[in-house]
């Protein structure tokens, strides 16, 4: 079983890296590394693509200690069977969410701090890209995300130059599905860090989640034809308002 996940994953992480150009000669990749399943499985598959494809890049494994007493001797044992040294940045993004903002509805926040930070370490690791672990599910999430609740049509891509900080970020997972994730993950038995965070479980993105896993439940295969419609956008199919005379 590990090994014809190990294989069509990795497929289509190749293929998400033919189409995106996102790993290429001479790169320095910081790995946004949570202990969780989806950052790990990339961190693995990311040495594979060095391992087995002709590209020379070097990888910086990083993880963010947002101050949650997360255990992460799991993905420490990883790091080391792979031979990187893994880098843990220590923060205080839990208390200025938790605390001193106290948000009510604190993803954002959250998520801002934690992207500033890690790109912030990438660069001064003298890192040219940052690779996260957000896979065909996320994507699909995400978009559902900003439709019912932002009234817009929008979500991240595979890759992203930011020219403020000189960074590009890629996600590499970008065309796997979370479902061979975690069959990869129990597989090779990956052990993740325990989400301590006091809103895991609650967000909209979980609510979310529920409702494309009741649309698979009654269309299956619709999660997979909608991150179709993704990558086969139609732009004359938008509204558009006619220019002003």
């Amino acid at each position: 079983m590990s090994k014809g996940i190990t294989k069509r994953i990795f497929r289509d992480v190749r293929r998400a890296n033919l189409k995106y150009k996102m790993v290429e000669d001479s790169d320095r990749i910081a790995v946004g590394l949570s202990g969780g399943k989806d950052s790990t499985a990339l961190l693995y598959f990311l040495c594979m693509l060095q391992k087995y494809t002709p590209l020379k890049f070097s990888l910086v494994p990083i993880y963010l200690d947002l101050g949650l007493g997360n255990d992460i001797s799991g993905l420490q044992t990883i790091c080391d069977e792979l031979s990187l040294p893994l880098l843990i940045e220590k923060t205080n993004i839990a208390a200025v969410v938790f605390d001193v903002r106290q948000e009510k509805n604190p993803c954002s926040l959250c998520s801002n701090l934690r992207r500033g930070a890690l790109n912030r370490v990438a660069k001064n690791q003298g890192c040219n890209k940052v690779a996260l672990g957000h896979h065909a599910d996320d994507a699909v999430d995400t978009l559902f995300l900003s439709m019912i609740f932002e009234g817009r049509y929008h979500l991240f891509k595979p890759v992203t130059y930011l020219d403020r900080i000189d960074i590009t970020v890629i996600r590499p997972m970008i065309l796997v599905s979370e479902n061979d994730i975690k069959n990869f993950s129990a597989a090779m038995g990956f052990t993740s860090a325990e989400n301590r965070c006091p809103v895991d479980g609650f967000t909209k993105r979980e609510e979310i989640k529920a409702l494309i896993a009741d649309i698979e439940t009654r269309y299956p295969g619709a999660r997979r034809r909608i991150l179709s419609s993704i990558e086969n956008v139609d732009p004359n199919s938008f509204w558009h308002p006619e220019p002003s005379d």
